[in-house]
């Protein structure tokens, strides 16, 4: 009996200790449900827990104010929101354009030079309406006492140099000083065997490079010229090959031609506008015939053209007869109404844009 007593003791026991054992488990899920529905709700409403928990710190707060911290004040939570957004978002992709390149003015330009014809020509200004007439003397510089004899002539006349003179530099600064105008009188090959040119001459036999070589030369022997006329070149002159050369180095010069028209089928024009040069021919040869009374006649025809035309180129050479003429003439023709004039007047008066660019009035 005590022995039945004893083994019901036992079983209640097990019974009781498996119960216990499924109401701690049973406890102990709960617990964890409700945490695990405790950290949702607390990641939902976190603001609100901590709104709380500030209330419940505000209550033990301590009477006395608290100093605000220094610095930016923190951003609210819709502030913050609305800044993670803006950044997160990409920004629209823009039409790149390329950056214009902006070059800097020169602190001190370079002006542009002047061609040399229109930067070594005499200042002068005839009359309006008046009838110009240009004097130019060809062969100065060789015989020195009638080369003088003409400078010391009235002004402003348009004397050409031999290029082989000697002393070009200081004849022709005296010239300048006198109000005369100056040219390059280039020997060039005429028809006739007999007749002389003079050293470096242009002739048809020369290749360019040795054209190109005689005309560096003589355009080196002195300077402030404004163009170039030929000495001779009656042959020379019909050669197109040769007369391109000649035009290719005064347009790099900036210089004109006047074509003495020593020969009728000369190239010298239509060469000379085919490279862009500026280009004059005489009207007037004054002394063929050394005399005073060819000299006389040749200038009343230069005259004429003129006041037909309004201009006229006379070409003479320094001869007796020639100086004496023209001492007494010079000062007639003005004082009846002609306006002698150098001959860049005359290419300023056929080729005025050309003077105009240049800063010219």
């Amino acid at each position: 009996m005590a022995r039945k007593r004893k083994d019901k003791n036992g079983i209640n026991r097990l019974v009781l200790t498996v119960g216990g054992g499924a109401f701690v488990l049973a406890v102990f899920g709960v617990g964890l449900w409700a945490g695990m529905q405790f950290g949702a709700e607390q990641a939902t409403n976190g603001g609100a827990v901590d709104e709380e928990q500030g209330t419940a710190l505000a209550r033990k707060t301590p009477e006395f104010p608290i100093p605000e911290p220094v610095g930016p004040k923190p951003l609210d939570q819709d502030a913050l929101d609305r800044l993670i957004a803006k950044v997160a978002e990409p920004a629209p992709e823009e039409a790149v354009s390329p950056v214009p390149v902006i070059i800097p003015p020169l602190a001190d330009p370079t002006p542009v030079k002047k061609p040399a014809w229109i930067r070594n020509a005499i200042a002068y200004q005839a009359g309006a309406g008046k009838p110009m007439i240009a004097l130019v003397i060809d062969d100065i510089g060789i015989d020195r006492r009638r080369s003088d004899a003409v400078v010391a002539l009235p002004a402003p006349l348009t004397l050409s140099y031999l290029t082989y003179a000697h002393d070009l530099e200081r004849q022709t600064a005296a010239a300048r000083a006198r109000g005369h105008e100056l040219m390059v009188h280039v020997p060039m090959q005429p028809k006739s065997a007999d007749a002389d040119p003079g050293p470096k001459a242009l002739r048809v036999r020369d290749n360019p490079v040795e054209l190109a070589e005689k005309l560096e030369w003589g355009l080196s022997r002195f300077s402030g010229y404004v163009g170039v006329n030929n000495h001779m070149g009656s042959r020379f002159t019909t050669d197109m090959t040769g007369m391109q050369v000649v035009m290719a180095a005064l347009g790099r010069r900036g210089l004109f031609f006047l074509d003495s028209v020593t020969a009728p089928d000369s190239a010298g024009v239509s060469t000379a506008r085919a490279a862009g040069v500026p280009v004059l021919t005489r009207d007037v040869f004054l002394d063929n015939e050394d005399t005073p009374e060819e000299v006389r006649y040749r200038l009343e025809q230069a005259e004429k053209i003129a006041r037909r035309t309004g201009a006229a180129i006379a070409i003479g050479h320094p001869h007796d007869a020639t100086i004496t003429v023209l001492r007494d003439w010079i000062p007639d023709a003005v004082s009846r109404g002609i306006a002698i004039v150098p001959v860049s007047t005359l290419v300023r008066r056929r080729y005025p844009a050309l003077w105009e660019q240049a800063g010219r009035s």
